[in-house]
């Protein structure tokens, strides 16, 4: 049943088969508005001939007019030509009667039943409805075109999605267990707690986040654990803080969106061997609106780890703000020797739908 569905629909959109209708259709239409009682052959010959300046006309715009023309924006030199071109089909449908068709088919009598003006009117409409269709068919596949590549842009995005969903960063998972291991044999009360919070990350990073939204709230809470547990990893080596200003009640927001420029704080500032470093993350929420801060000191990180980063990190946020978000967001990057700031801004109100 589908493969015959697909065969219509290619069939349908066969660009030979859509002409050979629209001829179909005006010849028929022509037959009967210059016969409309009882056809005869004579009437069929008529119609016949009387189509070929039509013919003529409507290919020499579709093929040389429009393209070379119309789509260059030479709009005069497009008027101009079309003018000139409706002329030209008025005055060779009035040859071909009046001079012509006697040669051809010496057993009929045949006249020019229309005047030069009526000509140019049967002209005119062929050409502008052939240009029109011609027109809205490339807005059509443009449209589909951008419509494909929208799709494809956010299957890419859904992918990159579901590798940062999966993916567990080995470093991080490596230093957690290990700072666990050690509060383990100095028999530290906070181990459990430390275990939990690893526990609580994983599980939000596995199966909380399959939805196209979160609660914001739940999103917070991983931000925290996050921290909390590099906190602990780098005890006394650098300044973390984290705070929330407002209410993140009944908020919802795209899953590991602020994640990655916390990660990014982490590399590039207190894991990379800074002196006095510091990472500063702050969430302000205002209503429906939210402004999410990261700042941190710049050390030295490994190129190719930097580049790996940037590639999976930052441009995928990038993307998906631009399809989850467009035009209700603002992210502005920072940097200069020694720091590196962020500031996003989104509007979490839903979007409406008429636009």
């Amino acid at each position: 049943m589908a493969s015959v569905k697909y065969r219509i629909q290619n069939l349908l959109q066969n660009r030979v088969l859509q002409h050979a209708l629209f001829w179909c259709l005006s010849y028929y239409y022509l037959l009967y508005y210059f016969s409309p009682d009882n056809p005869q052959k004579i009437d069929l010959i008529y119609t016949s001939v009387f189509h070929l300046p039509l013919l003529a006309g409507v290919y020499i715009n579709l093929a040389m007019l429009i393209p070379w023309l119309l789509r260059k924006k030479r709009y005069m030199a497009f008027l101009f030509s079309l003018i000139v071109l409706i002329g030209s089909m008025a005055g060779l449908n009035i040859l071909l009667f009046n001079k012509v068709i006697d040669y051809i088919f010496p057993g009929y009598f045949f006249i020019s039943y229309y005047g030069f003006s009526e000509l140019v009117r049967f002209s005119f409409i062929y050409v502008g409805l052939t240009t029109l269709l011609k027109l809205s068919r490339g807005w059509f596949q443009l449209l589909e075109s951008e419509n494909r590549l929208i799709r494809l842009q956010q299957e890419k995005a859904d992918t990159e999605l579901l590798f940062l969903k999966t993916q567990i960063n080995p470093h991080f998972l490596f230093n957690s267990l290990n700072s666990i291991y050690s509060l383990s044999l100095q028999k530290d009360e906070k181990a459990p707690a430390t275990l939990l919070k690893l526990a609580e990350v994983m599980r939000y990073m596995i199966y909380e986040s399959d939805g196209d939204v979160v609660p914001l709230e739940n999103e917070i809470n991983y931000l925290k654990n996050y921290i909390a547990l590099q906190q602990l990893r780098n005890s006394g080596k650098a300044t973390i803080t984290f705070s929330v200003n407002g209410s993140p009640d009944k908020l919802r927001v795209a899953p590991f969106m602020f994640i990655v420029f916390v990660e990014n704080g982490f590399k590039h500032g207190v894991e990379a061997g800074m002196q006095e470093a510091f990472i500063h993350v702050d969430m302000d929420i205002q209503e429906e609106k939210l402004q999410f801060t990261v700042k941190n000191n710049k050390g030295i990180v490994d190129e190719t780890e930097n580049g790996s980063f940037r590639g999976l990190g930052l441009d995928n946020v990038k993307q998906r703000l631009e399809l989850l978000y467009p035009r209700r967001y603002q992210l502005v990057i920072k940097q200069d020797a020694t720091l590196y700031a962020v500031q996003l801004q989104l509007d979490l109100s839903a979007p409406e739908t008429s636009q």
